[in-house]
């Protein structure tokens, strides 16, 4: 399931009611019908220049920062098949969502409402595939053997006492593991939860993954949609439903 997970857009769209062509204003069909004919033209200078940054990819591959990172690796992301998806597409496969933007198809590209930017693409090459595949391993290779049981790495997070990692299993369930600053992920880790279920709230792709270790409970709470100021990641603990610990974070790799 979270093999979407930086690309948020694509989390929440089923839930929502998808505008259609006819509801878009003048401005907006322009926007649309710009990316289209720059996608027939593939000009990757006009590509990267189109693109809101930083590209969010698929952790642990990094995200892309700049025009001239896109640049580089514009074919781990557009492959031909996307590339043409794009180029022919038509306006009444393109929906206004609101202010997360305006989708192609059931969000495989999301465009900014206003300006016309790329905010995301929700597509993986076959490149990009592979790319994956090799960090994931190098990143299991970094861990204590006990730990390298997992589908995929979701969360690297450094709060002021803690580095935190949340896993994917192959159960559909999470895993939190953590060590206290100063410590590296090949050590014994101070503790380990394997049951977390993952949360979303409303529409904007924020979400909690919840563990419960008797009565205890630790929230890691994603904020992708949120007000100046707030934390992008944060740990929230409770005991018998009492907050014993809040701590903000930052994402290790962005």
């Amino acid at each position: 399931m979270m093999k979407s997970k930086l690309l948020f857009f694509l989390l929440f769209v089923f839930n929502l009611g998808h505008g259609q062509s006819d509801q878009l204003s003048v401005s907006k069909i322009n926007n649309i019908e710009k990316i289209i004919n720059t996608f027939k033209e593939n000009n990757i200078d006009i590509i990267a220049s189109m693109v809101k940054y930083p590209l969010n990819r698929e952790y642990p591959l990094p995200n892309i920062n700049n025009r001239e990172a896109l640049k580089i690796r514009f074919n781990e992301v557009f492959d031909q098949e996307l590339i043409e998806r794009i180029a022919h597409s038509k306006v009444d496969q393109w929906s206004d969502v609101g202010w997360s933007g305006i989708m192609l198809d059931r969000g495989v590209l999301w465009i900014d409402s206003d300006g016309g930017q790329i905010l995301a693409v929700n597509h993986q090459t076959d490149l990009e595939r592979k790319l994956l595949e090799k960090l994931i391993a190098k990143d299991k290779e970094s861990l204590a053997p006990s730990l390298r049981h997992f589908k995929s790495p979701v969360y690297k997070i450094l709060t002021k006492r803690y580095l935190i990692r949340i896993d994917e299993l192959n159960n559909s369930k999470y895993r939190y593991t953590s060590w206290k600053i100063g410590q590296n992920e090949s050590s014994k880790p101070d503790l380990i939860l394997n049951n977390g279920e993952l949360v979303f709230e409303g529409s904007g792709g924020n979400h909690d993954i919840i563990f419960r270790n008797g009565n205890y409970e630790y929230e890691v709470s994603r904020n992708i949609i949120a007000e100046k100021g707030v934390a992008e990641i944060s740990l929230v603990v409770k005991k018998n439903g009492v907050v014993i610990l809040s701590q903000d974070g930052d994402l290790v790799i962005k």
